[in-house]
């Protein structure tokens, strides 16, 4: 993995004068010491630098800086992918939400509130599997446990549940161990629900599921495995409008010809889905102009490094023709 000869590290720490001189010494234009001072200081240099690189010369030794770039160039393709993120997670969460109603719903109505509890609706455990490769239905009411704070063979948390609903459950019942689905439900990641859905062990009850979203179940469950993996991404501050997504989403037939097979480790595939999502669960949305308008608005941040066809708001699919979505 990390073959080839392997030497000591040994770059000092730099205080943030030093840092800002060393972009101003590979031609990084600053008009404004104080403000970049004060962004190295609360964002970081090395933060910064992932989004300074598109304006560097990356083949020169020192990765000078292009003729003309100002730190307002980089500091707006900072901003641009903060508000991207903010606006992919507050279209992850409807797809979230609807998702765990639409699980839960499908499969209570089916075998009753507390379903998850009885290993029978999930996949077996192929034979001789390694551990951690496959679905362990006792692990995950043991997370459950853990997540609602239940001791190890308690039946109870053993501390009030910062949901009222779940203390509620507690205070007045029981049997069973667990509240019924649509409670336990509302505590699970999205990372869980993924799972859970991936590994239900009857393809009607996939299929039931994944046709509230007018897909089939496969094409479901990789998209909620992208969508948490992304969710991830944004929620832990990383880089998206350039990612290169390490868990692609399987793209659906009627999608075929908007995402070229080259693009679909891009963001690009990533919004084709969430709008297209966001059409079903949230029939007014607004979502893809506000996609539209940040795009027009930090122009900077390159259509193409994130997979976006140069006419993308032409098409069709996204409804945008004829409209002005500057903000």
């Amino acid at each position: 993995m990390y073959g080839g000869a392997r030497v000591k590290f040994t770059k000092p720490p730099l205080t943030l004068a030093q840092q800002l001189a060393k972009w101003q010494s590979r031609g990084l234009v600053v008009s404004d010491e104080a403000k970049a001072l004060h962004y190295l200081r609360f964002v970081g240099y090395y933060r910064f630098s992932g989004y300074a690189l598109p304006f560097q010369d990356l083949n020169h030794a020192d990765k000078h800086f292009r003729p003309g770039t100002t730190f307002e160039l980089v500091l707006g393709l900072y901003v641009f992918d903060r508000e991207l993120r903010l606006l992919v997670l507050d279209a992850i969460e409807r797809v979230e939400v609807a998702m765990r109603a639409c699980v839960v719903n499908e499969m209570c109505v089916k075998y009753g509130a507390h379903w998850f509890m009885d290993a029978k609706y999930f996949k077996p455990p192929p034979p001789r599997a390694a551990p951690r490769t496959y679905f362990d239905h006792t692990d995950f009411l043991n997370k459950i446990d853990e997540e609602l704070g239940i001791p190890p063979m308690a039946r109870a948390p053993s501390a009030p549940h910062n949901e009222v609903f779940i203390n509620h459950y507690y205070a007045k019942y029981g049997d069973p161990d667990l509240p019924p689905a649509w409670m336990t439900f509302e505590v699970l990641s999205m990372n869980r629900l993924s799972q859970v859905f991936a590994n239900l062990r009857e393809p009607g009850d996939r299929n039931g599921i994944a046709g509230h979203f007018g897909v089939d179940e496969q094409v479901l469950q990789k998209w909620l495995h992208c969508l948490s993996y992304v969710r991830n991404l944004c929620a832990h501050h990383r880089r998206l409008w350039n990612v290169k997504l390490v868990i692609k989403p399987l793209v659906a037939k009627k999608h075929a010809a908007l995402i070229p097979e080259i693009d679909r480790d891009r963001f690009y595939a990533v919004a084709v889905i969430l709008h297209y999502l966001m059409g079903i669960v949230a029939p007014q949305t607004r979502w893809h102009e506000r996609l539209a308008g940040l795009m027009i608005k930090h122009s900077a941040g390159g259509l193409r490094a994130m997979g976006f066809p140069v006419d993308w708001r032409a098409r069709e699919f996204w409804g945008l023709a004829d409209g002005d979505y500057s903000i």
